[in-house]
This record gives C-alpha cells, sequence and structure tokens, in this order.
C-alpha cells in the first residue's frame, strides 16, 4: 500500500498568514486601546472614583426617589429628601458603627494572627505532623496579606479612601453627584441619544439603559443579603459570646460586595477569632453557623432578593476579583464583579446585533442559522419601563 504526502498548498498558507497577521494586528490595536482606556482612567481616577461611588449609591437610593416622583413630588425635591435621608442614615452608621469597629481593628487584627499560629501548631502535631518548614513560608504571607487586608478594610469603611482629607472629598463630591443623578438622571438617555449619529445613538443609550439595570440589580440584591448575612452570623456570634460581634457583623455585610470570596474571608476571620478567645468547639460551631447561612444564602436569600441574575458564571467571578484585587487591592475587589457584568452587557448587546435573524421557510417553520440550530434574536431596544 503506498501513500502519497499532501503538499502545502502556497495560496492557502499565504491566506491563512495574512488571516493570522490581520486578527493578530486587529487584536493588538483592541488591547492598545484598552490599555490607553485604563491609563487615562488611572490618570482621572480623582474624578473616576467619586462619580463610580455616586453611581453605586444612587442605584440604591434611586426606587425612594422614582416612588416619591410617581407621587408627584418635583424632582429636585424628591432628589434632595432622598440626599438628606441618606446622609442622614450614613453618619447615624458611621457613628454607632464606623467608629466602635476602627477602634477594635488592631485587636481583631492581632486575633486573626494568634488564630493562624493556633493553627500552624496544630498543624505541626499529630495526626497531620507537617513539618514547620513546610508551611512557615505560606503562613506568614497569609498573615501578613490578612493583618493588611483586614486594617484596609476596615480602615476604608471608617475614613473613606485614602487620606481623611480625600476621603472627605470624595464622599462629597459623591454625595453632589448622587443629587445630581436623582434629580435629572430620566434626562440622561434622551439627551445622550441627541448628543450621537446616527445607530451610534440607539446602541450607546440601549447599552447605558441596561447596564444601569445590571448595576442596580447587583448593588440592592447584594446589600440585602449581606445585610442578612451579618444578622444572623452577628446573632449566632452574640450566642456564643464570641468577642468582636460588631466588627465581625460589619467586616461580614462589607464582604459580601466581594462575591464568594467576600463570604470565604469573613468566614475564616469569624473562625479564626471564635478559635482563640472561646476554644475549639465554639469555632466548629461558628465554622457550622456560616456554613448554614451562606446555603440559605444561595439556596434562599439571592433566588428572592435578586430578581435579575448578572449572568456571570462562578469561574468569571473568581478570576475576576482575583484580577481586580491584584489590579487595585480592596477597590479592585469591590469593583470587579460589576465591571465584569457591565462588560457582559456590551458584550451580549454586540452579539446580538452580529447574530442573523432566524430565516422562515413557506411552511412557517424555522430553518436553522448559520450556527446548526433555530437562533432568536432579543430587540435591539427594550420595551420603555
Amino acid at each position: 500500500m503506498t501513500g502519497m504526502s499532501a503538499s502545502l498548498s502556497p495560496a492557502r498558507t499565504r491566506a491563512a498568514l495574512h488571516a493570522s497577521a490581520r486578527i493578530s494586528a486587529e487584536l493588538l490595536l483592541v488591547l492598545l486601546g484598552t490599555a490607553v482606556t485604563i491609563w487615562l482612567l488611572g490618570r482621572m481616577w480623582s474624578i473616576v472614583w467619586p462619580l463610580v461611588i455616586g453611581l453605586l449609591i444612587t442605584t440604591l437610593t434611586w426606587p425612594f426617589a422614582r416612588f416619591l416622583r410617581r407621587r408627584g413630588w418635583p424632582p429636585a425635591l424628591a432628589a434632595a429628601v432622598v440626599t438628606v435621608l441618606f446622609l442622614a442614615v450614613t453618619a447615624g452608621a458611621v457613628a454607632l458603627i464606623a467608629v466602635p469597629v476602627a477602634s477594635q481593628s488592631g485587636e481583631l487584627s492581632d486575633g486573626v494572627v494568634e488564630g493562624i499560629q493556633r493553627l500552624r501548631e496544630w498543624t505541626a502535631g499529630p495526626p497531620l505532623n507537617i513539618g514547620d518548614d513546610q508551611i512557615t513560608s505560606a503562613l506568614d504571607t497569609a498573615t501578613d496579606r490578612l493583618q493588611n487586608s483586614v486594617g484596609s478594610m476596615l480602615t476604608t469603611l471608617a475614613t473613606g479612601v485614602g487620606t481623611v482629607f480625600n476621603g472627605v472629598v470624595t464622599a462629597v463630591l459623591a454625595l453632589f453627584l448622587m443629587f445630581f443623578f436623582l434629580k435629572d438622571g430620566p434626562r440622561f438617555l434622551p439627551w445622550l441619544a441627541r448628543q450621537l449619529p446616527g445607530r451610534l445613538a440607539t446602541d450607546a443609550t440601549t447599552i447605558a439603559e441596561r447596564g444601569w439595570d445590571t448595576l442596580g440589580a447587583f448593588v440592592r440584591s447584594q446589600a440585602a443579603v449581606g445585610l442578612l448575612d451579618a444578622v444572623l452570623i452577628g446573632i449566632g456570634l452574640w450566642v456564643l459570646d464570641v468577642p468582636l460581634v460588631l466588627p465581625l457583623a460589619v467586616l461580614t455585610f462589607v464582604s459580601a460586595f466581594v462575591p464568594i470570596v467576600g463570604a470565604l474571608f469573613a468566614g475564616f476571620v469569624a473562625v479564626l477569632i471564635a478559635l482563640v478567645s472561646n476554644g475549639l468547639t465554639d469555632a466548629l460551631i461558628v465554622l457550622a453557623i456560616i456554613v448554614v447561612v451562606q446555603q440559605l444564602e444561595g439556596n434562599v436569600f439571592q433566588p428572592i432578593i435578586q430578581s435579575r441574575g448578572l449572568g456571570l458564571h462562578a469561574a468569571v467571578v473568581l478570576l475576576a476579583v482575583t484580577l481586580g484585587g491584584s489590579l487595585a487591592g480592596i477597590v479592585g475587589s469591590l469593583l470587579a464583579v460589576p465591571v465584569a457584568a457591565l462588560i457582559a452587557v456590551v458584550w451580549g448587546y454586540v452579539r446580538e446585533q452580529l447574530s442573523e435573524p432566524p430565516r422562515h421557510d413557506p411552511d412557517g417553520g424555522t430553518e436553522p442559522g448559520p450556527g446548526g440550530g433555530p437562533e432568536a434574536v432579543a430587540p435591539a431596544v427594550p420595551p420603555a419601563s
């Protein structure tokens, strides 16, 4: 049996190389544009950060402003009342919670470190008998990171971002922006449509509307779920007489805005504090409480509270949080999932516009599209709410 080896076609080889070169050049241009955008955002961070905070708190307060506007209140009055109420609630929370939490942050950090040292001693003895040299480096790194993370999170909660002065400026700008968003927010999309030409006016306004809905659903659902987690876990810690109940409850609430990773981090800190102060039995009980609460959160709380999912796989969430934390620390971890969700919104809209509509045969059936199966394309512009 003889065989002949096929020779490469020069024309096809050149076509493949040209296509690869073109795709590579296009990808490089996209990456360059992304890098320039990130660089510009970094240079303008003093403006971008208050804008982001203003948008996030607007998503929380907009339902109340919308309720007042539908009752006939003038937009300016409704926005002013909601802003003043939000400021009063925030000031009360800072006075009652954040200040005591900040004063106990050192004790909380020391408790975490002591808990890690006890875990090291336990793993070095029977039945594990893990050599100290095998775990010293990893535990030292974990200790440093936990100390820095706990201190950074509690400091951010108590004083804002950066120094006290920058935190105050950021808070004031965010409040003013929230007022204007509440007052003039419904006018933004029509204004944006008038500023953009042709098809871009429809595309930009549709993406902005869908992004706003996604961001609002995420922030409100995470705040509600985080509050429930903090209350339930706080009650369990209080019943067991675990110290630092208030800081741990606040840490649980804040960590809820970092899906998956935040819950693990807050639960790990609570178990370590219980281990140091109350012993192994209470630490195991705290672990059981956290597991039960997390199961209730995933199977009961979120399906009820979160009316619309983000459409992100758990692996995507983990990768986004990891990337955000490595790029921008606590702030990056907090913003990673909303940013990933907004990117998914843009990508979903682009796919809709690039998809081919289904072809109908004369008998009324639907012929498969290029992908081999029947296709359905969502409308470019969602119905007005």
